[in-house]
């Protein structure tokens, strides 16, 4: 027999009443989770907002799409326009890129018997080996190629008043063929246009046609004064980039309004360090073939590459 005293039967009912939990509000539970979400994707939104100066109070491109960027161009506000490419603006027009795996240049240079590609453009090599330079120079010499839509597109930009300059990686000179001027470009790794005595007491400079002369009669061009090698001043490894690349990316980067990127990797430094000197609030659009900047994070170390 129990020792505890019986309860009356309506006392009974309360007490279990007052045992027994009560059942979750399942409602009240996915609320508090919605709210959780939401509060998430806000702070994301604002993040990205304030990143890309999408807010309510910096709000610069009405939509992230190119009719965004075209009617921001169209509005008046967009007068320090940069832009950044490289070899993938001059694929159409016939000439290769250089890594792409099979049409690239770097993935064809087996017939210069080279230790490996990128020595064609290696100074020390071009010095006691200059013939496989030459040979490819007559290839992609400038003159036997014409701009593509992209080099008139910065031609148009110019011609509104909308484009503060170009930085081009190109050594093609192109950008100049549809009609940029020396003031426009920053030719980040050089150019055709210009070549110089590589001994450095000499430093004698020849124009354009003078080197078209020499390649062309399959010559190595020496020059007249020291019978130096006379090597186009484009950007070979082991060489620096052109001064004129670094003050000017100081004082144009910082009052950029819209960045365009157009058919370059982003993974040669440099240059592709120039995608981060623009402000936090300034639309930064990129055309490309294919992904770029996965090694902009990961190599640190300056790449001097035309």
């Amino acid at each position: 027999m129990s020792d505890a005293p019986e309860l009356p039967k309506e006392e009974e009912e309360e007490r279990e009443e007052e045992l027994t939990p009560e059942p979750e509000d399942q409602s009240d539970d996915s609320s508090g989770e919605e709210a959780a979400g939401n509060t998430e994707m806000d702070f994301l939104r604002n993040l990205f907002s304030s990143t890309l100066g999408l807010g309510s109070a910096d709000k610069v491109l009405d939509e992230l799409t190119l009719d965004g960027v075209a009617q921001y161009i169209k509005s008046g506000k967009c007068k320090n326009i940069l832009c950044m490419v490289g070899a993938g603006i001059s694929t159409s027009a016939g000439i290769p890129d250089f890594r792409s795996p099979e049409t690239g240049l770097y993935a064809n240079m087996q017939k210069y018997n080279l230790p490996y590609p990128e020595a064609i453009f290696q100074i020390d090599y071009f010095k006691k080996h200059p013939e496989p330079f030459f040979a490819l120079a007559k290839e992609l010499y400038p003159g036997q190629f014409k701009p593509t839509i992209c080099h008139y597109f910065m031609k148009l930009l110019k011609d509104k008043g909308h484009l503060r300059r170009c930085y081009t990686q190109n050594i093609d000179t192109l950008e100049r063929v549809a009609g940029l001027e020396g003031d426009d470009l920053i030719e980040a790794h050089g150019t055709f246009f210009t070549s110089h005595c590589v001994s450095f007491c000499c430093r004698q400079e020849y124009n354009l046609d003078w080197m078209r002369d020499k390649i062309f009669s399959e010559d190595i061009p020496r020059c007249d004064k020291c019978s130096s090698l006379v090597k186009p001043d484009i950007v070979f490894f082991g060489e620096s980039l052109p001064v004129r690349f670094f003050t000017s990316m100081k004082m144009d980067f910082p009052r950029c309004d819209l960045l365009i990127i157009m058919g370059t990797s982003l993974q040669v430094q440099p240059f592709a360090g120039l995608v981060g000197r623009v402000s936090k609030g300034c639309p930064r659009l990129l055309i490309n073939m294919e992904k770029a900047g996965l090694l902009l994070y990961h190599q640190r170390v300056p790449m001097h590459r035309p």
